[in-house]
């Protein structure tokens, strides 16, 4: 496979702020692999912290393509007390350089003149447009401006930075490729206009309508300055697009200092989420549809891992944002919620069938599901539940009930209803398994005061087992940030009560760290 970090004479060359692994879950060796697949010679650049570093494998003939990686290099770098992660002994540290993206764009344009750049991953896929930057505390532009890179990828990228390659490899213009975003200075037709970048930073009222308008499926334009941030909406990716993607041949090799090592012998069953949670940027970036991968696709990948020199017998994880969500495909509806459509298959029947698939792949022992189930979903189908405690839970099952206050919940778009019918149905199907529930929660969510929090503590203590908590950290284009940022339910323009001073923030914090066995630093979810 010619992917390689030395030589020089590559067509594309991927700068990363994590080290990558050829892993179906490092976002630069599945870029990097989609790439070697379609006959382009790729360069890998991790962590480069010098010029020696950037110019280590020359210039590309086409393109350099730059990401933080996985997570949002601030996220990454600070608690959501804005204390540098490093220096925190509660935290777990794999710095980055803060604005990482912004920070190798520029040492590439200083290292390497009229090069072209194509920005993607989390950080520039969720920057792409005005938005709030909880670190700044101030409302920021476009990515795509601060870095002067030519075009910005949103979502996974895969589609996106093949067409990009096969244009640039023909001499052809990058602009519209659908997925991306690029600089104009005019607007096409069939574009809708968000609020211009001085109006949502001058008028958190502009602000919201912004946040309203933001959709994967729309071409939309931002003006700034007399251009305008282009974005072409999302091509479509099918179950036979994951398929290939997934597919490929990962040797899921790890690299000593990787994130990856726990998930080595994982499985990404589906991508997108329906779940639209106010706090969450999946749907802004996977998508806020299901695409399920084949049973087939699924089943040969089990295969092919049970004959890696490193495998033991266990699959470390068979999911993907919720597990069983999984075969919850439809895209039928454009613009209604899932969740709350007649249409949606609730049965888990696909996810039920494939469990069972799999178990019978030789080699194969135990598959766990470590990546959560949506409980409101789970207690629709005790089958599915029955299936899912007797063989693939190893001690606890992970479920995110995020708070028990119907105001917070109502604000973070999430269902409360149905937690205690769950708990019931899964401690009276695991009273002879030993299983256990494993509890996630969230506080000073907007909405949160200290009645609310009285009231999720005191649930808590009689729930027990609370894995952790996470102190609600904004994250860029989320429904929560906009509510952190203008003090408004941008869905119905109300106030909304929002935790602000960090001594407040801090006192939440240690009243929760008091009812769990062990301290940890309270992350912050949302990318």
């Amino acid at each position: 496979m010619p992917i390689s970090s030395s030589g020089q004479g590559h067509d594309i060359i991927l700068i990363s702020a994590e080290y990558w692994d050829d892993h179906p879950l490092s976002p630069v060796g599945v870029i990097a692999r989609v790439l070697d697949a379609r006959g382009f010679s790729v360069g890998i650049i991790e962590k480069p912290a010098a010029d020696r570093d950037f110019r280590r494998l020359g210039k590309p003939k086409l393109f350099f393509g730059v990401t933080s990686g996985s997570i949002d290099s601030m996220l990454n770098n600070y608690t959501p007390m804005k204390r540098k992660r490093a220096e925190d002994k509660h935290a777990k540290a794999n710095p980055m350089p803060d604005r990482a993206v912004i920070v190798y764009c520029n040492s590439l344009r200083k290292l390497f003149k009229g090069c072209r750049i194509i920005i993607g991953g989390i950080e520039a896929s969720l920057r792409r447009f005005t938005h709030y930057d909880y670190w700044d505390n101030d409302v920021r532009r476009s990515m795509l401006l601060d870095s002067r890179a030519d075009v910005l990828v949103y979502g996974n990228g895969e589609l996106q930075i093949i067409e990009l390659a096969e244009r640039a490899k023909a001499g052809k213009d990058l602009f519209g490729v659908p997925g991306t975003c690029t600089l104009s200075k005019e607007i096409p037709e069939g574009f809708e206009a968000l609020p211009s970048h001085t109006e949502a930073a001058e008028s958190k009222k502009k602000f919201c309508v912004m946040q309203n308008r933001f959709s994967n499926r729309k071409n939309l334009a931002q003006e700034y300055n007399r251009n305008f941030i282009l974005q072409f909406a999302a091509p479509k990716y099918t179950t036979e697009t994951l398929d290939w993607i997934y597919g490929l041949g990962y040797s899921r090799d790890m690299h000593p200092g990787s994130q990856l090592r726990m998930a080595q012998f994982s499985i990404v069953t589906h991508r997108g989420c329906i779940g639209n949670c106010s706090f969450c940027s999946l749907a802004l970036h996977q998508g806020d549809r299901i695409i399920s991968r084949s049973p087939d696709s699924i089943l040969a990948e089990l295969k092919k891992i049970s004959l890696h020199r490193e495998f033991r017998g266990t699959i470390d994880d068979l999911g993907g944002p919720s597990a069983n969500m999984y075969g919850m495909d439809c895209g039928k509806c454009d613009d209604r919620d899932c969740l709350s459509c007649r249409n949606l298959d609730r049965s888990q029947t696909p996810i039920l069938r494939l469990m069972r698939q799999a178990r019978q792949v030789r080699g194969v022992k135990r598959i766990l599901v470590r990546s959560g189930v949506r409980y409101d979903l789970a207690v629709e189908s005790p089958d599915y539940v029955r299936e899912l405690s007797e063989f693939h839970v190893s001690g606890c099952l992970k479920v995110a009930p995020e708070h028990f206050s119907e105001r917070v919940l109502s604000l973070m778009n999430k269902p409360g209803e149905r937690f205690g019918e769950f708990i019931q149905m899964f401690g009276r199907m695991n009273s002879r398994t030993g299983n256990s529930l494993r509890y996630y929660l969230m506080i000073a969510h907007p909405g949160e005061d200290w009645k609310t929090l009285d009231a999720l503590v005191e649930r808590a203590k009689t729930l027990g087992n609370i894995e952790n908590f996470q102190l609600f950290t904004p994250t860029p284009m989320t429904l929560s940030t906009c509510m952190y940022w203008t003090g408004t339910d941008p869905r119905t323009m109300k106030p909304v009560k929002v935790v602000y001073d960090y001594r407040t923030k801090k006192k939440m914090k240690e009243r929760m760290l008091a009812i769990i066995k062990r301290p940890a630093e309270a992350d912050a979810g949302g990318f």
